[in-house]
């Protein structure tokens, strides 16, 4: 029987050097993903779209309780406003979710009113064509100056729901669509 010595393999000072320097970064690249327990700070294009969220879940809402209420032809204009508000706020959502890796807020903080003692709670009134309209603008120009700031896929979905929201208050909710 041969027996044949064989030596441990050479590390040289580069190799060693090497590895202590890949286990560094390595050990601060965990750090810092886990934040060592500290939450990571938000996106920053958080904010704007938690903005619109709100707007197109509001909008969507405004357009179907006004269309509860609406006779004749605004009711299928004010439905299909609430329809597509519906959709951004779907797309929003969705995006929320990606950038984030966590579900979309599902409501902001809304205020509630109760009557004052000895007074009948009374209805408010049904929302009109008029509200409906009010509320798009106000939600195209927030998506539009969003928009401005942005880049990208976000820039372009803030803009596409600025668009579709001057169409609705601009075409689909006037008389005669828009046609003069």
């Amino acid at each position: 029987m041969l027996l044949v010595h064989s030596s441990p393999p050479t590390v040289s000072r580069r190799r060693v050097l090497g590895g202590a320097a890949a286990l560094a970064i390595l050990g601060a690249t965990a750090a810092t993903s886990t934040g060592c327990g500290a939450t990571p700070a938000p996106p920053p294009d958080l904010d704007d779209l938690t903005t619109a969220l709100d707007h197109a879940r509001a909008d969507s809402e405004l357009a179907t309780d006004a269309a509860a209420a609406a006779r004749g032809s605004a009711v299928a204009a004010l439905t299909v406003v609430a329809a597509e508000r519906s959709a951004h706020a779907e797309a929003l959502a969705e995006e929320i979710v990606r950038m984030t890796g966590r579900a979309a807020p599902t409501t902001s903080a809304t205020a509630t009113t109760t009557p004052a003692a000895g007074s009948s709670p009374v209805d408010p009134p049904a929302p009109t064509v008029k509200d409906v309209d009010e509320a798009l603008r106000a939600s195209a120009d927030s998506a539009a100056q969003s928009a401005a700031v942005l880049s990208g896929y976000r820039a372009g979905l803030l803009g596409s729901i600025a668009a579709a929201c001057t169409a609705s208050y601009s075409v689909a909710l006037t008389p005669n669509g828009g046609r003069r």
